[in-house]
């Protein structure tokens, strides 16, 4: 699938087959990530990969036992074969941009560490590569959506062996769409929503 046909073509998908998927399909997916574009070259995003049983780590952790029996769609997403949690280290930034060539940024440990960040490139990077997984598994004819983590970041981390200085930006459900999703109410905000239009020149 060309690149333009997989961003008109991208979705999120909330119903999932419990069937496995390709573990070489993931990594061609995962693989591609890490080519997403990295401040500085700081390389501080990274992918820890849940699959089959061990998914059930992930919903114990980040969600509770109210969320999943209010929310109707949590039994088509937990059948999701595979959760990609995206990380990022704050630290691998702040120490990067306090090295020789980036120093004049004022951004390094001795100026204030991530406070100092107007925009902390981490959480940027981990978009990036996000998004490079949703548009990897839209070409592979998978089933993907981002979730974010609201609860139970630290106990997750802990529980699968994080070091610290690690952060939780989002989980990436993949596998196979069960033909069961509804679209989402999002869908149904007017156009006029928002601001996602281009400018020229001036606003």
């Amino acid at each position: 699938m060309e690149l333009t046909e997989a961003i008109r073509s991208r979705r999120m998908v909330r119903s999932f087959a419990a069937d496995p998927i390709d573990s070489e399909a993931v990594d061609g997916i995962l693989q591609a990530a890490l080519r997403a574009p990295s401040a500085g070259n700081t390389r501080g995003v990274a992918w820890l990969i849940l699959e089959g049983p061990e998914t059930a780590s992930y919903w114990e952790h980040a969600t509770d036992d109210a969320w999943r029996a209010a929310y109707e769609r949590y039994p088509g997403m937990s059948r999701a074969p595979v959760i990609a949690l995206s990380l990022c280290s704050p630290t691998a930034y702040v120490e990067r941009y306090g090295e020789p060539d980036k120093v004049t940024s004022g951004l390094g440990p001795d100026r204030g560490g991530e406070a100092a960040w107007p925009v902390p490139y981490w959480w940027g990077d981990a978009a990036f590569s996000t998004m490079l997984v949703l548009l990897g598994a839209t070409a592979a004819g998978l089933g993907a959506a981002f979730l974010g983590v609201f609860r139970g970041e630290a106990a997750l981390l802990e529980a699968l062996g994080v070091p610290g200085g690690w952060r939780l930006f989002g989980a990436v459900l993949l596998g196979r769409p069960d033909g069961q999703d509804r679209p989402s109410p999002s869908l149904g905000r007017s156009p006029d929503a928002g601001a996602g239009v281009v400018h020229r020149s001036r606003w």
